[in-house]
């Protein structure tokens, strides 16, 4: 595990825009945080670094919002308002899960990230697990794990 230490939300969209230049198809980024916390923050990082001009904004009430005009296209999914990954899948979003055209990233993944029947979590082949912590005012706690990548 990373654990990076953001003291203002544009050292948040650096991150995200490091990651964003370093990303290949296929994969998908699943964020974990608290309202507030700058997981929206990350997203627009990540789509700077895809070279995506258009004005990024959390899809919380059309669950997916899809950004071209870069190197890959991005997928921006929010599933804030879904119980669990049954609604996930009832949803049709489990595509932009497993097979994204471009980058996934995925505001409140812990509503989907499910466990197969062994109980071991099944993942995308390229993931990374975002937990972002407020800590003060302006500083947050980035934790990340690499899975494929």
């Amino acid at each position: 595990m990373v654990t990076y230490i953001s003291n203002s939300p544009e050292d948040t969209l650096a991150l995200g825009e490091s990651w964003g230049r370093a990303a290949s198809p296929g994969l998908v980024i699943g964020l974990s945080g608290d309202l507030g916390s700058g997981k929206t923050q990350l997203v627009k990082g990540v789509a700077l670094g895809l070279g995506i001009q258009a004005r990024v904004t959390s899809p919380t009430f059309a669950l997916l919002h899809r950004y071209d005009g870069g190197r890959l296209s991005l997928f921006h999914l929010d599933l804030y308002r879904l119980a669990g990954p049954e609604d996930v899948h009832a949803a049709g979003l489990e595509e932009y899960l497993f097979r994204p055209a471009g980058v996934c990233v995925v505001e409140w993944i812990e509503r989907w990230l499910p466990e197969s029947e062994s109980g071991v979590l099944t993942t995308p082949l390229r993931f990374k697990h975002v937990r972002i912590q407020t800590v003060g005012e302006r500083t947050r706690r980035i934790d990340y794990d690499s899975f494929g990548t």
